[in-house]
């Protein structure tokens, strides 16, 4: 076996083994639901070359290694009793003058957007300041621009990335082109380690912040509302709802999004969708880096300590009165303690207007995506799922794995998975990269 000791030595970066100081700290990722998992090393890499030598270490020694960014995978997929490559120190942000950035693949959200902001530049991303933007990319990457700008992943150009043999190659349309195409949508960790990423940023916009905040309505008539109205609005609008279900206490109804129109037109366009458009809260004239800071607490993935359960689908039609019905009762079922969510999330726009075989993500055609949201201990969201599923696309969102699908290569893959599997054969013929429910 390797010698571990010439191994340590020869880092750029550190490592941590179980006992030794730092490692408890570092070994755990975000997804609280994942933090008993006790790495055999966590090699925290300070250089491209770092990453090379763990993955040259870990094929000898026949460890399981895998790449955390931010560490918030669903699955887990971003901890391992094996070795874990500990990215966050790779975190570089630099943008040229024609707008290209490059980001390495340990930069989280709170710091690309800071960074990108400087120079009047963002990106279509998500709202979670620590969501690692490596893994959200890869996965293809959903947020309050992408109706206008499409997914993260559509905005890449370019790639560094590790492979399985320990050589480092770059990516785009033209260098391994098959390689960058399986990038933009299939998942992180199955075909090398991403070390840094390049994209076509865009204009940093001005936008209308949208919340409000209902409990004692009509949900099901808002839901259906919602379903008929957010997907097919204007570009520049993104509306979400989540319905939320404490014990003891009514069902609240959350609005939130952001448009890059005036409060004006915004409140205008709004009142397509409700006739409550007047209690809804708009704040003008923010800057999409402030915007996103302000949504941080309507996301419960990024409360730390709390273990959860998600499970969910993609949808091309509204969902039946009867089954939203079901979904509603089964949401305030009574009970003493957890918290549940459904929470909708509108697709259409820019999201839908490239071919399924543009890129890896296939998922072009969706209306819009619902998650069943509740603490890991609950098994509703199993059973609100399966009630939804009945009239779902069969479709999930690779960002949202979920260890309990069937066919999961037909569900995050679609008709892209003959030709990600056949990639998947050409640069890891080994499965060096597997997990559960890898192509």
């Amino acid at each position: 076996m390797p010698d571990l000791t010439e191994f340590r030595a020869a880092l750029d970066g550190e490592s941590f083994h179980p006992g030794s100081p730092g490692y408890e700290a570092i070994r755990r990722p975000v997804n609280a639901a994942y933090r008993e998992t006790r790495p055999r090393l966590v090699v925290r890499c300070r250089s491209v070359s770092d990453v090379v030598a763990t993955i040259t270490y870990a094929a000898a020694t026949g460890d399981r290694v895998v790449p955390r960014g931010g560490g918030h995978c669903f699955a887990g997929r971003s901890s391992t009793d094996g070795i874990v490559l500990d990215l966050s120190s790779l975190d570089g942000v630099s943008v040229a003058d024609d707008g290209l950035a490059t980001i390495h693949a340990g930069a989280r959200l709170g710091e690309v957007y800071s960074a990108l902001h400087i120079y009047g530049r963002t990106l279509p991303a998500g709202c979670g300041a620590s969501v690692g933007i490596a893994g959200l990319t890869l996965g293809g990457g959903i947020g309050l621009l992408g109706r206008k700008y499409g997914l993260t992943c559509d905005r890449l150009v370019g790639a560094q990335v590790v492979l399985a043999d320990g050589s480092v190659v770059e990516c785009d349309h033209d260098r391994e082109p098959d390689l960058f195409w399986a990038l933009r949508g299939a998942g992180g960790g199955q075909f090398g380690v991403v070390t840094a990423l390049r994209f076509d940023t865009v204009p940093e916009p001005t936008t209308t912040r949208i919340e409000a905040r209902w409990s004692g309505i009509a949900l099901d008539e808002l839901a259906a509302a919602w379903q008929a109205w957010a997907p097919d609005a204007p570009d520049e609008l993104t509306v979400n709802l989540t319905l939320v279900s404490e014990p003891g206490t009514p069902v609240q109804a959350v609005l939130f999004g952001a448009s890059t129109l005036g409060e004006e037109t915004t409140r205008e366009l709004l009142r397509g969708f409700t006739d409550q458009a007047a209690d809804i809260d708009l704040r003008a004239d923010l800057p999409y880096s402030r915007l996103k800071d302000t949504f941080a607490d309507l996301d419960p993935r990024e409360l730390p300590e709390r273990a959860l359960r998600i499970r969910s689908e993609f949808f091309s039609h509204a969902l039946s009165g009867s089954t939203l019905a079901s979904l509603l009762t089964q949401l305030d079922e009574p009970r003493t303690v957890g918290r549940r969510e459904l929470a909708f999330t509108a697709m259409g726009g820019a999201y839908n207007r490239l071919a399924e075989d543009a890129t890896a993500f296939a998922h072009r055609g969706e209306r819009f995506l619902l998650e069943h949201i509740a603490d890991a201990a609950d098994p509703w969201a199993c059973r609100s799922w399966a009630t939804a599923h009945a009239e779902g696309s069969g479709r999930v969102y690779p960002n949202f794995p979920d260890p309990d699908l069937g066919d999961g290569a037909a569900a995050y893959h679609a008709g892209n998975y003959p030709r990600l599997a056949a990639i998947k054969n050409a640069y890891d013929p080994r499965r060096f990269f597997d997990f559960p429910q890898a192509i």
